[in-house]
C-alpha cells in the first residue's frame, strides 16, 4: 500500500478546469496513483502566483481530512451576573467575549459607538457632508475600525494564536467560506457588518451583555494590601459598573483612554508606528503591471501588491492595500484629517489604493519636539491638523500627483478619485514635513525604487492623498507576559490594537482570545 502525504500542492493554469474531478485527477497524477485510489481531498489554501508574465493558481490540498464542525467549541449559556467588563467592541473585545462564553463566563461589553446600522448614517455624514461624530465614525462603533474598513483577514502573527479558529468563527456567522482557504482572506465592508451583528446576537442569546453609545471615562480602583486592583468602571453618565476584571480592548484611535489610564496611575510606553499617505492608481493599471498579458483574464481578481524599502534606517512600505477599493475619511475629531482604505467584497471599484507609509520610532517624536508616553499621539495630531488645513475644510484631502511629488513640487490638478469628500491639489509633502522629520524625502526616494520594481508606479495618474496616520497605536500599555495583566493595576487586562498588541482584525481577535483565557484562569465560572 502506498503511503500518502497528508498534504499536497498542485498547480492549475488559468484556463484549466478547477472542479473537484479535475483537482482529483491532478492530485492523483502528482502522487502517481489513479483517481479511484485517492482518498477524499479538502482544499486548505488557494493562492495566485503571477510572475514573469505567467499566472497560475497554487492549491494546497489535505488528503483524507478529518471532519470538523466550524467554530468549535461553541459558546454556552453564561452567568448574567459575572463581573467582567470589556471596554471596546472591536475584534479584540468581541472575540474576548466569545472565548469567555466558551468557558461559560459572562461579561458586559461596553462601546462608545453605535451598532452597525445606525453607524451607517454617521459614515454618510462623514463622506457627504464632512461631519465628524466623535463617538460614531469609521473607527468607533460595533465591530471597531475593521467593520467598515475592508475586513482584511491576513496576518503574519501566526504565533499569537489559532488563525483557523478565528476564521471558522467568522465563517460560522456569515463570512464567505472562501476565507478558510484564500491565502489573503477578505470579507468586504458590505458583508462584515452582518457578520459582526450575527456574532453579537449569538452571544446575547447566551447571556452576554452589550451596551452601546456608552463611554467609559474612569477606572474605579481599590487598595488590596500594598497593591491596587480594578473594581469597575465609571461611565460618562456617572453610572458605575462593578467588575473584578476589566479588559481594555479599545482601538488605536481612542486617545481619551490613554489619558484615562494615566489618571489612574497606569504606566504607558511610546512604541513605533508608521505614517504617510494613501496612494491611488487606476485599478486596470495595477492589473497590467501585476498580471501582464493575463490582466483581463476573467478568473483573475483585481490585483494587489506589496512594496517595501529601507531608506535612511526607516522602512517605507505599502500598508492595507485595497484592490478595487475606496479611500475613506477616518477622522475621529473635528479639525483633523485621517484617511483609510476599504473594499467591498467584490473589490470591483475602478481604483486601487494603498497606504504608503514611513516607520516612525519613539526617538523621532522626541526629535520633533514631542515628549512623554503620548509623544506619538501628539505627532499624529499635528500632522492630521495640518492635513485638514491644507485640504481647505470639509474633509477634502490634500493631494499631489505621484510625478509631482517625486519631483518635489505641488500639483495644480489631480486625477479623478474614489475619495468622496474630494481632493485638493496642493503639495502633500509640505503636510508630511510639518513635524520636520524628512518624511517626504524618504518617501520620494522609496517611490523611485518602487517605480523600478513596478514600471509606471510613479505616473501622472497616480495620486498621493494625505494623511494615513492611524496605521497602529503609537502607545503600548504594558502587561505581564504570562498573566497579561497590568503591572500597575491588578485585574486590568490591556488587549488588542489600542494597547499595542495587535495590528489588524486577525491579530486583535487572537489577542482577545488569549486574554479571555487568562481571565478565565482567575475568574471562576459561577456555580448554577
Amino acid at each position: 500500500m502506498i503511503e500518502l502525504p497528508s498534504v499536497i500542492e498542485v498547480e492549475l493554469g488559468l484556463d484549466e478546469p478547477d472542479d473537484d474531478a479535475a483537482l482529483r485527477a491532478r492530485a492523483a497524477q502528482r502522487l502517481g496513483i489513479t483517481a479511484t485510489d485517492l482518498p477524499p481531498l479538502a482544499l486548505r489554501k488557494r493562492s495566485i502566483d503571477a510572475r514573469h508574465g505567467r499566472a497560475v493558481f497554487r492549491l494546497l490540498l489535505e488528503v483524507d481530512p478529518e471532519p470538523r464542525e466550524l467554530g468549535t467549541p461553541h459558546p454556552v449559556d453564561v452567568d448574567r451576573l459575572a463581573r467582567v467588563v470589556i471596554v471596546g467592541d472591536g475584534p479584540g473585545g468581541l472575540f474576548c467575549a466569545y472565548e469567555l462564553a466558551r468557558h461559560g463566563i459572562g461579561c458586559t461589553v461596553i462601546d462608545r459607538g453605535k451598532t452597525v446600522q445606525p453607524r451607517r448614517r454617521d459614515l454618510r455624514g462623514l463622506n457627504q457632508f464632512g461631519v465628524v461624530d466623535e463617538n460614531s465614525n469609521y473607527c468607533f462603533g460595533e465591530g471597531g475600525a475593521g467593520t467598515y474598513s475592508d475586513g482584511k483577514l491576513y496576518t503574519r502573527s501566526h504565533k499569537r494564536g489559532d488563525c483557523r479558529d478565528v476564521l471558522e468563527v467568522l465563517a460560522l456567522h456569515g463570512a464567505p467560506d472562501a476565507i478558510l482557504t484564500d491565502a489573503h482572506p477578505h470579507i468586504g465592508s458590505n458583508r462584515l457588518p452582518k457578520v459582526v451583528t450575527a456574532l453579537r446576537e449569538r452571544l446575547e442569546g447566551h447571556g452576554v451583555g452589550f451596551r452601546f453609545e456608552t463611554r467609559v471615562v474612569e477606572l474605579i480602583t481599590r487598595a488590596q494590601g500594598t497593591r491596587r486592583r480594578v473594581a469597575g468602571v465609571r461611565l460618562s453618565s456617572g453610572e458605575e459598573v462593578g467588575a473584578d476584571a476589566v479588559v481594555l480592548a479599545t482601538g488605536h484611535s481612542a486617545r481619551d483612554v490613554f489619558a484615562m489610564l494615566l489618571d489612574a496611575g497606569v504606566s504607558l510606553e511610546s512604541k513605533p508606528f508608521a505614517l504617510g499617505v494613501r496612494i491611488e492608481h487606476p485599478q486596470p493599471f495595477i492589473n497590467g503591471i501585476q498580471y501582464g498579458r493575463n490582466a483581463e483574464h476573467p478568473k483573475l481578481p483585481n490585483a494587489a501588491y506589496r512594496l517595501a524599502h529601507t531608506e535612511s534606517e526607516r522602512g517605507v512600505f505599502s500598508f492595507c492595500m485595497c484592490p478595487g477599493g475606496f479611500i475613506v475619511p477616518a477622522s475621529t475629531n473635528p479639525g483633523e484629517l485621517v484617511l483609510n482604505g476599504m473594499s467591498l467584497s467584490r473589490r470591483d471599484s475602478p481604483y486601487a489604493n494603498s497606504g504608503l507609509v514611513v516607520g516612525i520610532e519613539p526617538e523621532d517624536a522626541l526629535r520633533a519636539g514631542f515628549r512623554g508616553p503620548l509623544a506619538g499621539v501628539d505627532l499624529q495630531r499635528r500632522i492630521e491638523e495640518a492635513a485638514f488645513q491644507a485640504g481647505g475644510g470639509g474633509l477634502r484631502a490634500p493631494a499631489t500627483r505621484a510625478t509631482d511629488f517625486v519631483a518635489g513640487r505641488g500639483s495644480t490638478t489631480v486625477p479623478k478619485t474614489s475619495y468622496q469628500p474630494g481632493l485638493a491639489a496642493t503639495d502633500v509633502g509640505e503636510v508630511l514635513d510639518v513635524v520636520g522629520l524628512g518624511i517626504a524625502a524618504r518617501m520620494r526616494r522609496a517611490l523611485e525604487v518602487f517605480d523600478r520594481r513596478m514600471r509606471g508606479y510613479v505616473s501622472d495618474e497616480a495620486v498621493l492623498a494625505g494623511v494615513e496616520s492611524r496605521t497602529s497605536s503609537p502607545v503600548r500599555v504594558p502587561r505581564d507576559q504570562e498573566r497579561l495583566t497590568s503591572p500597575d493595576l491588578d485585574g486590568l487586562y490591556p488587549c488588542g490594537e489600542g494597547a499595542g498588541y495587535a495590528g489588524g482584525i486577525m491579530s486583535a481577535a487572537m489577542d482577545g482570545i488569549r486574554v479571555a483565557r487568562a481571565v478565565a484562569a482567575v475568574v471562576a465560572r459561577p456555580r448554577g
